[in-house]
C-alpha cells in the first residue's frame, strides 16, 4: 500500500523559510519515478489549491502566488519530494499536502501546518 509521509512544517516568522519532504513507502523506486509528485495547501475555510508540481522528467510548474520563492524537487533514489519555501508571508499559512499520481492512480499524504506568523 502506498504511502505518502509529509514533515517540515512548523511555525515561522515571515520572511523566514521552510523545507518540506514527502517520502514515499510501499512503492519501488523505479515506479516512484513515474510518478508526478505535487504539493498542495489548504487555509481554513478555503478550497484546497494546488501549490508546485513535478513530473517524471523534472519539469515543474508553480502556482503565481509562489513563483519566485518556492522550489519543488525530487530525488527519485529516496522516493521522496522537496517544497523548499523562502521569502514565507502570513497567506502561506495552511496545512500543506503531497501528491502523487501515475496514471488513473493517486495518493495523498497526511498534510503537515505551516504557520507563518510573528
Amino acid at each position: 500500500q502506498v504511502q505518502l509521509v509529509e514533515s517540515g512544517g512548523g511555525l515561522v516568522q515571515p520572511g523566514g523559510s521552510l523545507r518540506l519532504s514527502c517520502a514515499a513507502s510501499g512503492i519501488m523506486t523505479s515506479s516512484y519515478n513515474s510518478y508526478t509528485m505535487a504539493w498542495y495547501r489548504q487555509a481554513p475555510g478555503k478550497q484546497r489549491d494546488l501549490v508546485a508540481s513535478i513530473t517524471s522528467g523534472g519539469t515543474t510548474s508553480y502556482a503565481d502566488s509562489v513563483k519566485g520563492r518556492f522550489t519543488i524537487s525530487r530525488v527519485n533514489a529516496k522516493n521522496t519530494v522537496y517544497l523548499q519555501m523562502n521569502s514565507l508571508k502570513p497567506e502561506d499559512t495552511a496545512v500543506y499536502y503531497c501528491k502523487g499520481t501515475q496514471s488513473i492512480l493517486s495518493y495523498w499524504g497526511q498534510g503537515t501546518q505551516v504557520t507563518v506568523s510573528s
